[in-house]
């Protein structure tokens, strides 16, 4: 028989249960108007209707914060019922009040484990049930998926589904319900006046909302703001990014926030949040990016650490975020671009849908990213990327020999780089691009300086460590490459071009006679992109370098396969440009893996 054993720290007791959060709507504004009426009849509202009623219901106050209370029920279904009726008493008791003096609620209920410390409740059963009031409309009641599907056919309420709904510093989205089903409460409320949404940038734009400190320790207010700041400016770096401000998007600060409408304030798409707790020298910081349109996560993790160097602790906690959310914007975008249709598109989104295809690194794919791109430019001819794009499509096409024109495809993608680095001379895939084609017509020293200046202008622009580390390998400098490709991993490692990062450092480690390093990376590529023939050639130089014949010469028919008529003139031609210490160990073990001449 299997024995369990606890994990549950000494004396803590934990129970289900429905938690119920309410807070009064605008209740700094009621105060400012009458602090002493206000005080008065909240406190009659609360002993004559609100407590009596959960009681009524087999429930408990767990505490009243100063606007807002925090009430648990053993039963879900009576925990719906009070809230219901409550807002229902109150609508009616609100009727013949004037608009200042009238006393509405915001109600969540959420079912979930909570942790008892003496009358206390604890526990993200308790956050989500704030957060579901946060999101309630005045007068009404929000619940979870949970809840619903309790007290669905057991009550006579009608509830609306909201759908996932992103709240602030739940990793995972939360799935609603609104009574009352349609509409408002009543018609009594307020209408606050809307104001026309800020119209979206052509490029993805972001908002970094200030970190929540969840630590009882003031002084992490600053470690948190530090890190929101840190991040503003490091994703400032990107320039296919529009990033909001600090001044702007710290104005939500300690601001119950629906990111919906903080998107509909800034004019952007995505939002990072998160928060901060510190426990004794320990640290966790949590963060997410939110499509703001669906309300969809699209990454959220959580760091911990030492406060010992907060500086450095601040340096690594902004920098894995950054490496994670940029590549992150960047795949959605893509993804985003390739479902819309494609009349509508505008020149950022048929650069992007080029992208798409570009990455797929097929003949037919590098045909439809350069329609793309060309359409790009049409309707923007000063937008630098779709130029980039147009090179680094030539520099495909002449590598994989998909070129018609070899030497023309050569003269294009050199004009496209030149133009697109004309353009933004501070972009870093505008360098990347004509440092790549560079890199093709065996200007060495240009290709590499230009792929250094693409990571000085953002040292989290994987694809620029990746050129550059290719650039140094085939320029005699393997040791250098190596620590430019693991950068690039590192800083994307779910790119769409991981398996051309591990084939070249697999290249990398033939170079400096490492097989068995060469032959774990080329492998790693091949079981991403066996249809490529560089991965294949790669691994069978580094079985030759084993002394696997056998295992090389199924390789190097694998990259026959990929690629009709490969030979040894034909890879000779490819890497013409490359200095000696590149090209001849790896002539010399293709012939002996059986590749013709």
């Amino acid at each position: 028989m299997r024995r369990y054993t606890s994990c549950m720290v000494e004396g803590t007791q934990r129970r289900l249960a429905a938690i119920v959060s309410a807070d009064v709507v605008g209740y700094s504004r009621l105060m400012g108007a009458d602090e002493t009426g206000t005080h008065v009849r909240l406190k009659a509202r609360f002993s004559e209707l609100v407590e009596p009623k959960i009681i009524e219901n087999g429930g408990r106050v767990v505490k009243l914060m100063g606007d807002g209370l925090l009430a648990e029920f053993p039963s879900v279904t009576n925990a719906v019922n009070w809230a219901v009726i409550v807002q229902t008493i109150i609508s009616e008791l609100n009727t013949n009040e004037p608009e200042e003096r009238r006393i509405d609620y915001r109600v969540g209920v959420n079912l979930g484990e909570v942790i008892i410390d003496g009358d206390d409740i604890f526990g993200d059963g308790v956050n989500v049930a704030a957060r579901l009031q946060e999101i309630a409309e005045p007068g009404g009641v929000c619940i979870s998926e949970k809840v619903h599907a309790e007290v669905r056919g057991k009550l006579d309420y009608e509830f609306a589904d909201g759908g996932s709904q992103s709240v602030k510093n739940i990793a995972e989205p939360v799935h609603v319900w609104r009574w009352p089903s349609v509409g408002r409460v009543s018609d009594r409320h307020s209408v606050v006046e809307q104001v026309d949404p800020l119209p979206l940038p052509d490029k993805p734009s972001i908002a970094v909302l200030p970190f929540d400190n969840m630590s009882d320790d003031p002084e992490q207010e600053y470690f948190a703001d530090g890190i929101a700041e840190d991040v503003i400016t490091a994703l400032s770096r990107f320039r296919s990014l529009f990033v909001i401000s600090r001044n702007s998007s710290f104005t939500y600060k300690e601001s119950a926030v629906d990111i919906k409408q903080v998107a509909s304030d800034l004019g952007v798409r995505y939002v990072v949040e998160g928060s901060v707790r510190k426990a004794g020298k320990r640290v966790r910081i949590t963060a997410q990016l939110i499509d703001a349109a669906s309300g969809n996560h699209l990454w959220a993790d959580r760091f911990d650490g030492n406060l010992d160097d907060i500086f450095e602790l601040q340096d690594q906690i902004t920098e894995r975020i950054v490496f994670a959310t940029a590549p992150e914007i960047e795949a959605h975008e893509r993804e985003r671009a390739r479902r819309k249709p494609p009349e509508s598109l505008d020149a950022w989104e048929l650069y992007q849908r080029g992208m798409w295809h570009l990455y797929r690194v097929t003949k037919d794919d590098f045909k439809a990213a350069r329609t793309l791109f060309d359409k790009a430019i049409a309707r923007d001819p000063d937008f630098a990327l779709p130029y980039a794009g147009i090179a680094y499509v030539c520099f495909f096409e002449v590598f994989q020999g998909y070129a018609v024109a070899h030497d023309e495809a050569l003269d294009q993608g050199l004009a496209a780089g030149e133009r697109a680095v004309a353009l933004d001379d501070k972009d870093g895939f505008a360098h990347l691009a004509l440092g790549r084609m560079l890199h093709l017509t065996g200007q060495g020293e240009r290709a590499i300086a230009e792929q250094e200046r693409s990571v000085a202008l953002n040292s989290s622009f994987a694809l620029g460590y990746y050129g550059l580390g290719a650039s140094f390998v085939w320029y005699g400098r393997a040791t250098e490459g190596i620590a430019a490709l693991d950068m690039s991993m590192r800083l994307s490692p779910q790119d769409p071009m991981l398996w051309a990062m591990q084939a070249m450092q697999a290249a990398c480690f033939f170079s400096i006679e490492k097989y068995d390093e060469a032959e774990e990376w080329a492998r790693k590529a091949v079981n991403v992109r066996p249809d490529i023939f560089q991965t294949q050639i790669y691994l069978a130089m580094a079985l030759v370098g084993l002394d696997r014949l056998n295992e090389a010469r199924a390789a190097v028919d694998a990259a026959r396969r990929a690629r009709p008529g490969l030979s040894i003139s034909v890879f000779r031609h490819i890497v013409r440009h490359a200095n000696t210490e590149f090209l001849e160990p790896r002539i010399a073990a293709l012939r002996k893996a059986g590749l013709p001449e």
